[in-house]
């Protein structure tokens, strides 16, 4: 396609990856302006998570030309929440994040629309996933991806020779961070490592979100640093916990213990790819790891076939 005179787009982004031909895509792709225009004005995007991840996932895709998207997350807004997820504003304190989110981007982005669910993950139809074409995730809890990595996996099917479709392939993006760290990959499940694959790369988590400790707490971890960081100071206003005071302890437990039960009823409702390390102060990555799909995956393999 040499000096093909098109029309831009006003994403220049999306302009370079799909005008073009480049190392970043695969031999058989087709620049062109067809291709672009359909992925804005067709493919259906669903944004998992409304926080610090989500607000600027929401923004890039909208300002990136796509024009249907939705998000669901099941929190409210805090007022800790302010300082770094900047779609939200004081007056917005107690309102759904997944709500205010979508109106913020597409009060300042024209074409876009936002469909926002308030509403746990869990509450979903496992259809209502099969909707989109693009999964995009923006969460801080590991069951949180397990789980839709688990339900984006059960739509695939395998050929006679072990090889998923093409059409039931659903991509996703997962990404973290966490202070000016960070890192994002690209999921093709059944041909790059599902989040189940690589499970084993997250340490065991010991620091949580206040917001999630206040909102959602839903597992004992939480509920033992709920009792600790925010119902003693309700309490026991001014009085400094000591963790060696055996009478402190026997509070939180108790506390633990009650919060605990008030939440069990939501307990059970319920090819290779290259990991880049990125350090947001200087700029420069820091390794590249590869990873190989594990063909033995529960979740994302294709199983044994009983006959």
């Amino acid at each position: 396609m040499a000096h093909l005179t098109v029309q831009p787009s006003w994403s220049g982004d999306l302009d370079k990856l799909l005008l073009r031909p480049g190392n970043l895509v695969a031999p058989a792709f087709e620049p062109g302006t067809q291709l672009r225009d359909g992925l804005q004005e067709y493919v259906r995007i669903l944004v998992v998570g409304a926080g610090g991840l989500g607000c600027e996932l929401l923004k890039d895709l909208a300002l990136s030309g796509f024009k249907n998207l939705e998000v669901i997350d099941m929190d409210r807004i805090e007022v800790s929440n302010l300082n770094r997820q900047f779609l939200f504003r004081l007056e917005d304190v107690g309102k759904p994040k997944a709500e205010v989110a979508a109106k913020r981007v597409m009060e300042r982005v024209s074409d876009v629309n936002i469909v926002p669910h308030f509403c746990r993950i869990e509450d979903k139809e496992i259809d209502f996933y099969n909707d989109f074409n693009i999964i995009v995730l923006g969460l801080d809890s590991i069951e949180a991806r397990s789980y839709i990595n688990a339900v984006a996996c059960s739509f695939l099917e395998y050929d006679s020779d072990d090889n998923p479709r093409e059409e039931t392939i659903k991509p996703m993006v997962d990404g973290g961070t966490e202070g000016f760290k960070g890192h994002a990959r690209v999921i093709m499940l059944g041909v790059t490592p599902c989040f189940e694959c690589t499970i084993w790369l997250f340490p065991p988590q010991v620091k949580f979100p206040l917001c999630t400790l206040a909102e959602t707490p839903r597992t004992p971890a939480h509920c033992i640093e709920y009792a600790h960081l925010i119902k003693w100071d309700e309490v026991h206003s001014g009085k400094t916990f000591d963790p060696d005071d055996p009478e402190h302890m026997k509070w939180v437990y108790t506390e633990m213990k009650w919060l605990s039960g008030e939440l069990s009823f939501l307990a059970f409702k319920e090819l290779h790819i290259h990991l880049l390390r990125y350090n947001g102060v200087e700029g420069l990555h820091v390794k590249v790891t590869e990873f190989v799909k594990d063909k033995d995956c529960l979740v994302c393999g294709p199983g044994v076939l009983i006959s």
